[in-house]
This record gives structure tokens, C-alpha cells and sequence, in this order.
């Protein structure tokens, strides 16, 4: 976790905008009868992280947000008042793990509700939701439209093994590039499913889809293409990451190309010169519809780090360039 939050701070002076969360993990971070002092740690850290003196001067936030157990774990209370009363000041979000329905999402929020200060926050903790079994993919939508959600993940392992053993194990995995038979997780068809269909719920509601990890540890070549193919062919915003070496492919598989953010540029600027009018851009029509596209990979470039077009900066006032 101290190393994740230094990286954080690194790349975060590097970019000039936080280009990846820092979850600090209290339930599979926690040896069992280590719980209360793993949520001390995760609270004490999170704390921290806010304090770079570097960061702050420069008007760089940091997100750090913090994994409790599931809401039927006997540790979870005691996880939400050490964690949250103690740094909701500091996290960016709480996750939820193993939530099966909007009612424990419903119980999730009315615990991390309780144990916040006053005069800790201006606004409430948004929560993140890991969606770990058929049955939590079949409510998927529901659990998307609660106000308080933020963000779905795909726990791809908890997933596979809830199938007791009717999935196989090279689902958990990622395929060789020469491999057209295996069936990973991007081919097997229940994980495919269940992949589209937390994506198509955050979608309805306007929540961020965050793609499941891959296991492949310093296999680059690997993480990148899986990344590119969670955003481009499943249509995920955001991907988890479980090694320092696994973000900058990542980052990069999120990154428009350098000629898609130009020609959004151009689309911006000259629908912005018609007031937003239907205009013509090399003999095709361009609209609002359109508009919102583009202007929606300006947003992917701003985040993941990409240096922005210079007539775009205006637009993004708060990273530094």
C-alpha cells in the first residue's frame, strides 16, 4: 500500500493529474485476527496521503479510497468506524465488496453515513461496488441506479469460482496472442456476459464501469492489449491494476491516439465557432450527438495523462501542463 501511494505521488508530479485511483485494501489485505489492525493502517495511510507538501503546492488532488469487507462480514462495522471515522475527510470513495443486491448497496450507505464526523465532509462518501457473482450480474442495473453508487467492478476470480467448477480456470486468465482456443476471459461466454452487462448497467446510469485485473503480472505486451480491448470491445472506462508494472499499459491502452484527440479537437472548436450548430467536417455531418463523443475523449486524454492539444487547455483549467 506505501509504495502504491508513492507511485501515486510520482505519476501524479509526472502527469500533472492523478491518472490512477490508490484502493487500500481492508478485506483480502487483512491476515485473519489482523482486521482492526488493518483498517488502523488503511485509515492512517489514507491520511497521509493527503498530506504531500510537493503536491499540494501545486494544486494536485490525489484519489485514495478504501476496501472494506462485505456487509455480512462480521468485520465490516467495525471497519466502517475505524476507516471512515477516522478519514473520510481523506477517501475519495469507499468499495464494497461482494455485494449481491441494492439492499446491502442500501445498508453499505447507511453505516458509512453514520460514521462520518461532523465537519468532516461537505459531501457524502460516494461508493464502489465490486459485482463478485451471477446474481449480483443479474442486478446489476439495480444496484447502478442507486445515487450513492460511483463506480461497478467485475471480480472476475470470485466470479469463475461461484460457478463451482462450471467455468474453467483459463477464464480467470488471459489467452496467448497466437491462442484461438482458449477460452479466457474475454472469450469464455459467461464471463463475456456478465463483462457486458455491469458495463451496460454503469452506462444507463452514468456510472464508471471499472474492468476486472489480469493476473498476468509483467506479461506488458499482454495488459495492454487485454486493456484496449476492455475499453474499445466491452466498453469499460476504467481497468484495476495488481502490480506497479501494469499501470502504464493500462494508461496507455485508455489513451486516445494522438490523431483522435486532434480530430476532436478540431470537431470542438468548430462546433463551439457555430454555437454548437450540425456543421460539416470533411464532407461528413457532425452534431451534438458528436459533439458529446468528442468532447468525451478530450475527457479520456485529460485523464489518463495525454499532453492536451494546445487549444484544448483552456478547457481543463485545473491540470497543470
Amino acid at each position: 500500500m506505501v509504495k502504491s501511494l508513492r507511485l501515486q505521488a510520482d505519476m501524479t508530479q509526472e502527469f500533472g493529474v492523478c491518472v490512477f485511483d490508490v484502493t487500500l485494501d481492508c478485506e483480502d489485505g487483512a491476515p485473519i485476527g489482523g482486521e482492526v489492525d488493518q483498517a488502523n493502517r488503511v485509515a492512517a495511510l489514507a491520511n497521509s496521503a493527503q498530506d504531500a507538501p510537493d503536491l499540494v503546492a501545486r494544486g494536485l488532488s490525489r484519489r485514495v479510497g478504501a476496501r472494506l469487507h462485505a456487509v455480512d462480514h462480521a468485520s465490516f462495522a467495525s471497519d466502517v468506524e475505524i476507516v471512515v471515522g477516522a478519514a473520510a475527510q481523506s477517501l475519495s470513495y469507499v468499495m464494497v465488496p461482494k455485494v449481491e443486491s441494492l439492499a446491502d448497496v442500501e445498508l453499505a450507505v447507511v453505516a458509512v453515513d453514520g460514521a462520518v464526523r461532523p465537519g468532516q465532509r461537505a459531501t457524502p462518501l460516494p461508493l464502489h461496488v465490486l459485482i463478485e457473482s451471477p446474481a449480483a450480474v443479474h442486478r446489476a442495473f439495480e444496484i447502478a441506479s442507486h445515487p450513492r453508487v460511483e463506480s461497478l467492478s467485475f471480480g472476475l476470480m470470485d466470479f469463475v469460482s461461484a460457478h463451482g467448477g462450471a467455468i474453467p480456470y483459463t477464464a480467470m486468465g488471459l489467452r496467448d496472442a497466437s491462442d484461438g482456443l482458449t477460452l479466457d476471459q474475454f472469450y469464455h461466454p459467461l464471463v463475456v456476459r456478465a463483462k457486458l452487462g455491469i458495463a451496460s448497467a454503469c452506462h444507463a446510469f452514468g456510472k464508471v464501469p471499472s474492468h476486472c485485473v489480469v493476473t498476468e503480472l509483467r506479461d506488458e505486451d499482454g495488459i495492454e492489449r487485454a486493456a484496449k480491448t476492455a475499453a474499445t470491445a466491452f466498453g469499460y472506462t476504467r481497468m484495476w491494476s495488481i502490480h506497479p508494472g501494469q499501470i502504464r499499459p493500462i494508461l496507455r491502452a485508455f489513451m486516445p491516439s494522438r490523431t483522435e484527440l486532434e480530430f476532436a479537437a478540431r470537431i470542438v472548436l468548430q462546433a463551439l465557432s457555430e454555437e454548437w450548430a450540425p456543421i460539416s467536417v470533411d464532407g461528413k455531418l457532425h452534431d451534438r450527438a458528436s459533439y458529446r463523443y468528442f468532447w468525451q475523449v478530450l475527457e479520456r486524454a485529460n485523464q489518463t495523462g495525454c499532453e492536451l492539444p494546445e487549444s484544448m487547455r483552456a478547457f481543463f483549467p485545473a491540470r497543470t501542463h
